[in-house]
């Protein structure tokens, strides 16, 4: 009889904390449902039509997926968006990770100041401006790079106007510009970390490199998920970048499925069609949130015990 009555209380006690946790959570709930659900749907809906500003929206079905599917360009932007993701995801995580990983045993409370501010410093200066200034660092004639190589006896090399070498130039002021927001996540982590456990590493014996991969990464792991999504769905929206320093060029080297959505609503006012690439571009972010999601179970470990 005790232990019902006992068990009729923690269930009772737990369902008052969920209402309680909800009520809270409301507001948030609600917010986000008008600025994110209602936008999601609202593109939804638009993708079929055919609607330009001018006339009244015609309902086409599918037509605009057909449409898109069926456009070489398409492809190629996809292509682009995904080489994107392939080349900056693993640079601003591996990067951020050493970045944060030597600060943080940086001893000199000034130096650490300093390096800290250093290279979060640029995540919050604003993007056009900064990338009008890179613009002109990497212009062939007479900017400072090939000012640079020319004066140790190089060849200039043409950053914006190679396929070639445009991605590297936009993943390079891509890595300054934003490298910041992970290394600062990874710094939080690494604070974090208890450090009896690098004590009992030392006491045992473990070496730098074995205390890293035994104890730092595993216990970092659930800050590594996190910035890893958060990387991936940041990519897949890269849109400043490649607007600013190339307009997508050169070739649509670097026109991403962002930019490729802006052109179409804002320069040829294919709002229909625009909304099509948009829902696509959701759903591709939202398979690979899921697939990380999926697989965070195999390597995030959330319990220091």
């Amino acid at each position: 009889m005790c232990k019902l009555k006992k068990a009729r209380f923690l269930r009772n006690n737990k369902v008052k904390d969920n209402i309680t946790a909800y009520a809270f959570l409301s507001p948030a709930i609600v917010l986000y449902t008008l600025f994110i659900g209602g936008p999601v749907i609202a593109t939804v809906v638009l993708s079929l039509f055919k609607y330009n500003l001018l006339v009244s929206p015609q309902f086409v079905g599918l037509q605009n997926f057909k449409i898109l599917f069926s456009d070489p360009l398409t492809w190629q932007v996809i292509g682009n968006t995904m080489l994107f993701t392939a080349v900056l995801v693993p640079i601003h995580v591996i990067i951020g990770l050493l970045l944060a990983s030597l600060v943080s045993h940086e001893r000199n409370p000034f130096l650490k100041y300093i390096y800290r501010t250093s290279v979060y410093f640029p995540s919050i200066l604003t993007t056009a401006s900064v990338a009008v200034a890179w613009y002109y660092m990497f212009n062939y004639d007479y900017g400072v790079f090939n000012w640079i190589l020319k004066s140790i006896g190089l060849e200039s090399i043409p950053w914006l106007t190679s396929p070639r070498w445009v991605v590297l130039t936009i993943s390079l002021f891509s890595l300054w510009k934003f490298v910041g927001t992970p290394f600062l996540y990874y710094l939080i982590g690494l604070q974090n970390i208890p450090s009896g456990y690098y004590d009992a590493a030392k006491i045992d014996g473990a070496n730098g490199i074995q205390t890293f991969f035994r104890i730092t990464l595993p216990l970092l792991s659930p800050t590594m998920f996190f910035v890893i999504t958060i990387t991936i769905i940041n990519t897949f929206q890269i849109f400043d970048e490649p607007y600013i320093i190339t307009h997508g060029g050169p070739g649509n080297a670097t026109k991403t499925l962002a930019l490729y959505i802006y052109e179409k609503s804002f320069k040829s006012y294919e709002m229909g069609f625009s909304s099509a690439v948009a829902f696509c571009l959701f759903i591709i972010v939202f398979i690979f949130t899921a697939i990380q999601l999926a697989l965070q179970k195999k390597w995030v470990t959330y319990d220091y015990e």
